[in-house]
């Protein structure tokens, strides 16, 4: 196995790539992802390029073609990776971003929000005085909180970020 996305054969220790794209796959299934979305996030973020195939993920993961479009919806769903055409070429490649985590973060403001608003319904149709309406009160406060803070260290991170890596951070 080499990584055929990052630089030609003997660029890497293709045992050692391997080793860690299962070790960290199997740290986000433990926090919650999905096992093979996992897996190709983490190749996707261990090859040189950021970029791969279908083709090559699949032979990279020993996995199905029908495996890697699964798990890249998923991705792009979640905003962690991109598609893009290779120019020229039928062929998509999935990228992921230098960026992926903050993006990934970022949209879940929206998801905070239609929460925020589920739960102003919940505590105003089950009674702000009743333990279920205070308990969803206290539930909206937290993801307001959340909102607001998740809003400002997403600013300090884009200092901080530009302070230790410059413009090589910005996507490609």
């Amino acid at each position: 196995m080499t990584d055929s996305a990052g630089g030609g054969p003997d660029a890497r220790d293709a045992e050692a790539v391997s080793r860690f794209v299962e070790s960290f796959a199997a740290q986000l299934v433990e926090a919650g992802m999905q096992r093979m979305p996992s897996r190709v996030f983490v190749a996707l973020l261990a090859s040189d390029t950021g970029a791969m195939t279908s083709a090559e993920l699949g032979e990279q993961l020993r996995i199905s073609p029908a495996a890697v479009s699964g798990a890249v919806r998923y991705l792009s769903q979640q905003h962690m990776v991109s598609r893009e055409r290779e120019p020229g070429s039928r062929r998509e490649r999935y990228r992921v971003h230098s960026d992926q985590w903050y993006e990934a973060l970022t949209n879940r403001e929206t998801v905070l929000k239609r929460w925020g608003s589920a739960l102003r319904e919940g505590v105003a149709d089950l009674g702000e005085d009743t333990p279920a309406g205070r308990r969803l009160a206290e539930t909206l406060a937290f993801f307001e909180f959340v909102d607001t803070e998740l809003a400002t260290m997403m600013e300090r991170w884009r200092v901080h970020r530009d302070q230790l890596f410059g413009d090589r951070s910005r996507p490609s």
